[in-house]
């Protein structure tokens, strides 16, 4: 094998060093009241995540799961990198399953988990311990991987039930990926089962509906489910942006304070309007997990496979 001269090795190791390409892409006028075309992205912690997901803003930091390794970790404004938040996160002692997943905030500022090790809903007590909040389905049977949340002003959890997580050697109990709602009463009832692959989740601004990131292979797409039962429909289609120069697929979804659409999708983050035009993209240059507003409501966080990037918005997100 011929060997590459000094100078060529070091430019490569340079340019592995700066990342992946990243920038801001401007498909509609509109987008420019969303977001500077300029913005900078900014990586602010890269270390070994295997997947980094479920950004959530949590007590003056950001929280973020990585899902293969059972851990989720924390970054303050001023830290070199993230540090360790909870080992395990996704279990209730060290466990080679996976661990949480999507993160969300109740109410009472209580973290509250997707746990795909044990297949659960749980909260974070004061105690550091977990709390189980929803085991079983409205069938009595275990959850396949519970994938990501959303609480309501009332405090009614909704969350989605692939299986993707479910660890090895246990099996799925239901033949459908459901979608569920969470009572402050404990009970569980099922939203929807008519898709597969239900993944990130959002409530609409009036409260009436669900978004859906969908996460088929096939056909990903965002849809909105209404909640007086009224049937679902798809919102955008992202399948026609998926190529090898944008990996990736809907996963993660969040609303900002206008009823926009963010999501990951092909090439990262898709910003989408209320009547489903895509305006725009940050692409982050590798596939894209989650997202997530924090600090004043102006800062979106972002988990991009092994890195924490954030992005300076000027539109707030939904509940700031």
């Amino acid at each position: 094998m011929k060997l590459l001269p000094a100078f060529f090795l070091s430019v490569l190791t340079a340019f592995a060093a700066e990342g992946p390409k990243q920038s801001i892409e401007k498909i509609d006028p509109a987008l420019d009241a969303l977001l500077d075309s300029g913005a900078k992205i900014e990586t602010i912690s890269a270390g070994n995540y295997s997947w980094s997901e479920g950004p959530v803003w949590y007590k003056g930091r950001i929280v973020f799961s990585d899902v293969p390794n059972n851990v989720a970790y924390q970054w303050i404004e001023g830290d070199a990198m993230a540090s360790v938040f909870l080992k395990p996160s996704g279990t209730d002692a060290p466990s080679a399953n996976q661990g949480s997943n999507g993160l969300s905030v109740d109410a009472q500022g209580r973290m509250l988990l997707c746990q795909h090790g044990s297949r659960r809903i749980a909260r974070l007590g004061a105690d550091g311990k977990f709390e189980p909040l929803a085991t079983k389905n409205h069938e009595g049977v275990r959850f396949n991987s519970p994938n990501d949340l959303c609480v309501a002003k009332d405090g009614i959890v909704f969350f989605t039930d692939p299986p993707y997580g479910v660890p090895k050697g246990e099996k799925t109990e239901t033949p459908y990926h459901g979608v569920y709602k969470l009572s402050t009463d404990g009970k569980v009832s099922l939203v929807t089962k008519e898709v597969q692959w239900p993944n990130g989740i959002a409530l609409s601004l009036d409260q009436k509906s669900l978004y859906l990131a969908i996460s088929d292979g096939k056909n990903p797409r965002v849809s909105v489910c209404n909640l007086d039962g009224s049937g679902m429909r798809d919102v955008f289609l992202a399948a026609p942006l998926k190529s090898k120069e944008r990996p990736g697929s809907c996963d993660g979804l969040k609303l900002d304070a206008k009823g926009n659409i963010w999501t990951t999708g092909p090439g990262g983050i898709l910003i989408i309007s209320p009547e489903g035009k895509h305006l725009g993209s940050i692409l982050c240059g590798q596939p894209t997990a989650n997202l997530a507003w924090g600090d004043d409501g102006h800062t979106l966080y972002i988990t991009s496979k092994d890195r924490l990037l954030r992005v300076k918005t000027k539109v707030k997100g939904a509940g700031f």
